[in-house]
């Protein structure tokens, strides 16, 4: 059975391989999986996106990202999820973004939101759709743990990597410690800086740093000041270069102050052989495998601490852990079973034969 599928994009972010957020990486994944399995993809995806299937742009937000530009952005992708529906024979609806109820398209072919941030993040009527054939996945154990019971929440289906592509790279390990991800304050960007210096290990920063004035803030008082010689902030890094800095950092710290739903940085980073200093904070706890692919420490001075036994752990087998459970084959595969099984348990009896 040949599948069209509508993917839904959060409108405040790109979707490609090279983009910042977890979900939109996921998406783009499962773009290029739809496609190559030989089924239809749609993607409604801020303009500029780069996707293997067909692209629905939806206009980029400029300037500050402030309440009445999401409204504007919202505004266009339900539009645009309209103009897709009337189109294409769409079978299933599969929505991203933590806003995805303001643009729930009314009742029709089967919806599955993917919950891609902590489940305390969306508002309640997130999480108990009253849209009839609409479901909830979560991508890890522990945060399918934290969602409300109900008989719209479906099994995880955990994130996976590029696996063989991180595993692949091949460089000579230098002394930093490298953190990548979105600046802002729940990523605990600063407690990576406190342990570094107090390791007396140089630090590189790569992520995006969007223009919400919250996390402008943060950069500006938490950050900056702590930049120099011994703590470079790189900004957004594609994946060639991501790459690259895994490959050759000592460790990757990753002090998350908020309950990670999977943190693909890390399962990359056990893709490339790097040991992750983390703490357990939600699925960090389940990706970290303590002592083997890394160390789960309580706060800055004990990843201080960690940052000096990294050499301890064997990169080969990060790298045999996370063929084992974070390969993205894996991934698309569970969900274009998912996709075959929804459509078909959605659609109507036929009808008796006279």
């Amino acid at each position: 059975m040949t599948l069209t599928i509508l993917s839904v994009a959060y409108p405040l972010a790109p979707v490609s391989p090279d983009t910042a957020g977890g979900a939109e990486q996921i998406l783009a994944a499962l773009d290029r999986g739809i496609v190559e399995a030989g089924h239809r993809s749609i993607v409604v995806a801020q303009e500029g996106s780069r996707v293997a299937g067909r692209l629905v742009p939806v206009p980029r937000t400029t300037g500050e990202l402030d309440e009445a530009a999401k409204s504007r952005a919202q505004a266009s992708v339900r539009r645009a999820v309209s103009a897709a529906l009337r189109r294409d024979p769409v079978d299933l609806v599969h929505l991203h973004g933590i806003d995805f109820p303001t643009y729930l398209p009314p009742p029709g072919p089967p919806v599955l939101a993917t919950l891609h941030l902590p489940p305390s993040w969306y508002p309640a009527e997130a999480l108990a759709p009253r849209r009839p054939l609409t479901w909830l996945n979560p991508v890890s154990p522990s945060q399918a743990r934290d969602c409300p019971p109900g008989p719209a929440l479906l099994a995880p289906i955990e994130n996976g990597v590029a696996v063989e592509a991180f595993a692949g790279a091949r460089h000579a390990r230098r002394p930093f410690a490298l953190t990548l991800c979105r600046i802002c304050p729940e990523k605990g960007v600063h407690l990576a800086i406190r342990a570094a210096r107090e390791a007396g290990v140089p630090l590189l920063i790569a992520g995006e740093l969007f223009p919400y004035a919250a996390h402008e803030r943060y950069f500006a008082h938490e950050v900056a000041p702590w930049l120099g010689p011994g703590c470079r902030y790189l900004g957004p890094v594609g994946f060639a270069r991501k790459r690259r800095l895994l490959a050759a950092a000592r460790c990757l710290l990753v002090p998350s102050l908020v309950p990670e739903t999977s943190s693909l940085v890390a399962r990359e980073a056990a893709a490339a052989g790097t040991p992750v200093i983390a703490f357990a904070a939600g699925a960090l706890a389940e990706t970290v495998e303590d002592g083997r692919t890394g160390f789960l420490v309580r706060d800055a001075s004990a990843m201080a601490a960690a940052i000096g036994r990294a050499g301890a752990i064997d990169p080969a087998a990060c790298r045999t852990v996370a063929r084992a459970r974070f390969d993205r084959a894996t991934m698309v595969g569970a969900y274009l079973d998912l996709y075959a099984r929804l459509v078909r348990e959605s659609a109507p009896p036929l009808a008796a034969s006279a």
